[in-house]
């Protein structure tokens, strides 16, 4: 005789956190903003290759541009960063609506922002599209012996925030996993030991 079987349900899925949403859109846009702005500066008022210092050997200001990655390394394979960029861009919009932690939110924001000021660049600026050069202007030559923009100090910041979350075990919607407190470890070394067989074949 037939039976009916009840279908499994599957878990609907989560609704996107707005606010986590929001502050993940108001960062990438300050992000974005700033390196569009200071790039533009540094087109319409500092020579290409020109020098400018602005603290002395600290802080240096000068134009190039970078047909590479950021820091100027892999010079000459621009469309493969296009499209990992273009990549970076999808996968960040995917992941968004999973973000319930204002960490993770600012750390897609400022990956987003600064990922999307070079792809800017790669797509829009000569010698064409999809192969532009990337305007680099901060050299630090104390810290880094690569010229970079304020892209890059977003993407790089938002590695380091990366990097703090999972250390402390904070997950996209903010969880962690749970600690066992001394008290519970104590119970079950206990129980363990209560549990391990005696040597004489007797109970203890």
């Amino acid at each position: 005789m037939a039976t009916d079987v009840e279908p499994e349900r599957t878990a609907p899925r989560p609704r996107p956190s707005w606010r986590h949403l929001l502050l993940l859109a108001g960062v990438a846009v300050v992000a974005y903003g700033l390196d569009l702005l200071t790039k533009t500066i540094v087109v319409e008022t500092l020579p290409l290759h020109e020098r400018n210092e602005i603290l002395g050997e600290f802080l240096i200001f000068q134009h190039v541009e970078n047909p590479g990655a950021a820091f100027s390394l892999a010079e000459g394979m621009t469309w493969v960063f296009t499209i990992i960029a273009t990549a970076v861009v999808v996968l960040i919009v995917v992941f968004s609506r999973r973000i319930r932690h204002i960490g993770w939110a600012v750390l897609f924001g400022m990956l987003l922002g600064g990922v999307l000021g070079n792809l800017t660049d790669r797509l829009f600026r000569d010698p064409g599209f999809g192969v532009g050069h990337v305007v680099d202007f901060i050299y630090t030559p104390w810290m880094l012996p690569a010229i970079y923009n304020v892209a890059d100090i977003f993407v790089v910041s938002s590695l380091g925030l990366f990097i703090l979350l999972t250390v402390l075990s904070v997950n996209l919607d903010g969880t962690r996993p749970p600690k066992r407190a001394k008290g519970e470890r104590a119970d079950a070394t206990a129980v363990d030991e209560d549990e391990a067989p005696t040597t004489d074949g007797g109970a203890r």
